[in-house]
């Protein structure tokens, strides 16, 4: 039987080479955009040959997969030690939800690099579909709302479905602030608060909780 139809085997190789590799390629992608940076420069950049990255991730689109799932993966370290500094034991809800937001603004969400490499892969995903379901995309609202589903059942909101109310939050605070700030969401401290204050605000209105019957007609 013929081997030339498997897949090829990815080398593991060493952690050195591989975060070199990712860095190089991050930075390239983001400067240079997908389209115009080669797997030569990568290389070069990273001080090893094009063979290497070949060998360690196998193709462009797969090391552009490869920078966002690891940017996914820090950012959720990153969000998760905020939700447990910030909304655990919460006794003002309102103002420890935007505690949560300027925290997770910045240390993560707010970085320059962040907000290209969203912008990078909202472009990308058009041609690369295997992008829409990165861990940029749907990992955050995942977290949250496992938050969001422990405050309903303690009774401090009414979230039925917690994962539309963490989509709610997150369009009412980070979405609304990215939008409205751009790259000047990294300076911009005060008008951020004014906007998470109001963010979270028209939030809790929507999921205050309500008698037993309002719940019923609103599910």
């Amino acid at each position: 039987m013929s081997s030339t139809s498997a897949p090829k085997a990815l080398r593991e190789g060493s952690a050195q080479k591989r975060s070199a590799i990712l860095v190089a390629a991050r930075e390239l992608f983001l400067s240079d955009g997908f389209d115009r940076t080669s797997v030569d420069a990568i290389a070069a950049r990273a001080g090893v040959s094009k063979r290497t990255v070949y060998d360690y991730f196998g193709d462009k689109e797969a090391l552009l997969l490869a920078v966002v799932e690891s940017t996914g993966e820090s950012l959720i370290v990153a969000l998760r030690r905020a939700l447990e500094d910030t909304l655990t034991d919460v006794k003002d809800l309102e103002s420890a939800l935007v505690t949560f937001s300027m925290r997770i603004t910045t240390e993560a969400l707010g970085s320059v690099d962040y907000l290209a490499l969203t912008r990078l892969v909202a472009r990308e995903s058009v041609h690369l579909p295997r992008l829409r379901d990165h861990l940029l995309a749907n990992a955050p609202e995942e977290a949250i709302a496992e938050r969001l589903a422990e405050f309903a059942r303690a009774g401090l909101i009414d979230a039925p479905n917690p994962r539309l109310a963490a989509d709610h939050l997150v369009a009412l605070t980070f979405l609304l602030a990215l939008n409205t700030l751009g790259s000047e969401i990294v300076t911009e401290e005060a008008r951020l608060r004014g906007i998470f204050v109001e963010g979270v605000r028209a939030f809790l209105r929507a999921y205050a909780t309500r008698p037993a019957a309002t719940r019923r007609s609103r599910a």
